[in-house]
């Protein structure tokens, strides 16, 4: 999965929907007989078009998350497969170009991921004692896309600690020895864990680190006798095609294993009325020539919408985009279409105070960056790098896919660990070479190598400041990031 999928209508679909023909009893005429019995008005074509768009829009980032979900613990021959259910999955090494399953990748630290079955009972997620010079951070992430927790060196401290993370029906107490609970609002969720490599020769540190990170049932930990196993799920399979025609057949499947808050009851309703939600079940094969027309067409609204709102994330610095996007259902409170744009912009991103995204495709005049055309540079000042209390890295991706970029280095990135490594410049000040070319053998300490094609950069600001200068609030705050120039 890449950084989002592009819907087409085909012309005949279309002109079938403005023929007007196709079976009386679809899915979506199906739902709307049951609506109807119950005193609530079928919806028109116009409408069915209507719901798809903004159907599309609150299930981008649900279906997103399916996505990564199938790949990383369902499909064992999808390629990405990581570990089943329940069971920790440490990365000993950094994302390169030929990991593809989600858009944006971080290559500043090792992962450890863990998707978690909630259904039967909590897992109890351990953490040991880390160095107080390295950061870590465990961000908590539900089936919804919504940050729900923190464990870590910002969020809870360097400390050993045993953590509880329960699903929407548990009902039960907080046992002994655990810090705190966190509660996902869906029955499946993901534990992000994000360990801080100070470079390559680091890596055996962060092994040890990571060999202390425990994922167990609540059961277990108690050293108590499992529930009964939770019922075995049909899994749709997920291909970046299927998607495309399929997508409310994946958001149907989801929505069974998310109890609707407050804020989702209108959206929910809607979906409803063409028959998606617990209860229904959405086949797209199934429907008329009309009714998959105004399907894909709202769904190709949406899709525009999400990539109209990614544009305008934030606010424009020196040509980057500063937002913070991404937190949990308060932070969301119902702006579907802001979740779906950070969800394309890239899934699974951190709170503004665990940490920022500057990003940009542009200079600062709104010229787009292009590595088969130009070459540029990214100066800071002296003593004007970004203001953080971990550590900070600029990531180079392919406009095209937001995808890392093969080169020759084997560097997706440049980070504040690597200054020392680094030419500064007589005044003191540090300038990055942003090109496909290397710049030259005396330069290519500072190079970050550049695409052949769109470029797209994405700054990276662990545990920010929130004292001047500071990014915070985001694009409000004292420290803005250097403008990129085009090299002379």
């Amino acid at each position: 999965m890449r950084g989002g999928w592009k819907f087409v209508a085909l012309g005949v679909v279309a002109a079938a929907m403005l023929a007007g023909c196709g079976k009386k009893d679809d899915p979506v005429s199906q739902a709307a007989k049951q609506d109807v019995a119950k005193g609530v008005p079928a919806p028109g074509i116009a409408e069915v078009k209507a719901i798809a768009e903004e159907g599309f829009v609150y299930g981008l980032p649900i279906v997103m998350n399916y996505g990564v979900m199938y790949e990383y613990v369902i499909d064992k021959n999808s390629g990405q497969f990581k570990a089943p259910f329940n069971q920790i999955y440490n990365e000993h090494r950094v994302f390169t170009y030929e990991d593809t399953a989600i858009p944006t990748p971080n290559s500043d630290t090792p992962y450890s991921l863990a998707w978690m079955d909630l259904r039967a009972e909590p897992m109890v997620l351990s953490v040991p004692a880390v160095d107080k010079k390295r950061y870590y951070a465990v961000m908590l992430v539900d089936g919804n896309t919504f940050n729900y927790g923190y464990i870590g060196s910002r969020a809870t401290g360097s400390e050993a600690g045993d953590y509880l993370v329960a699903g929407p029906r548990w009902k039960g107490d907080t046992p002994p020895g655990i810090k705190k609970v966190f509660r996902s609002s869906t029955d499946f969720s993901l534990a992000v864990y994000r360990t801080q490599l100070f470079d390559a020769k680091d890596m055996p540190n962060v092994v040890k680190v990571q060999d202390g990170y425990k994922v167990e049932p609540l059961s277990a930990f108690l050293k108590r006798p499992a529930p009964p196993a939770p019922a075995e799920v049909a899994w749709p399979r997920f291909t970046k095609d299927l998607v495309k025609t399929e997508f409310f057949e994946f958001l149907d499947m989801a929505l069974q294993f998310a109890p609707a808050g407050p804020e989702e009851e209108a959206i929910r309703a809607k979906l409803a009325t063409i028959g998606v939600g617990p209860g229904k079940k959405f086949a797209f094969k199934d429907l008329s020539l009309e009714h998959k027309a105004a399907i894909l067409l709202g769904m190709k609204e949406g899709d525009k919408k999400v990539d109209e709102k990614v544009a305008k994330l934030g606010k424009s610095l020196n040509g980057w985009n500063v937002s913070s996007a991404f937190g949990d259902r308060a932070f969301y409170n119902g702006d579907w279409l802001l979740r779906a744009a950070a969800a394309r912009a890239g899934i699974y991103g951190n709170d503004g105070v665990e940490a920022m995204y500057p990003m940009t495709r542009t200079l600062a005049d709104g010229k787009g960056l292009d590595g088969s055309k130009d070459k540029y540079t990214l100066t800071f000042a002296k003593d004007q790098y970004p203001p953080v209390n971990a550590f900070w890295s600029v990531t180079m991706y392919d406009g095209k896919n937001q995808l890392l970029v093969k080169n020759p280095l084997n560097r997706y990135l440049i980070n504040s660990p690597m200054l020392s490594g680094m030419k500064k410049n007589k005044d003191g000040s540090l300038t990055l070479y942003i090109q496909k070319d290397s710049p030259g053998k005396d330069k290519e300490s500072n190079w970050l190598p550049a695409p052949d094609g769109p470029i797209y950069l994405v700054m990276r600001l662990y545990w920010p400041k929130a004292e001047p200068p500071s990014i915070l609030p985001p694009g409000e705050g004292t420290w803005s990031p250097p403008a990129l120039a085009e090299a002379k």
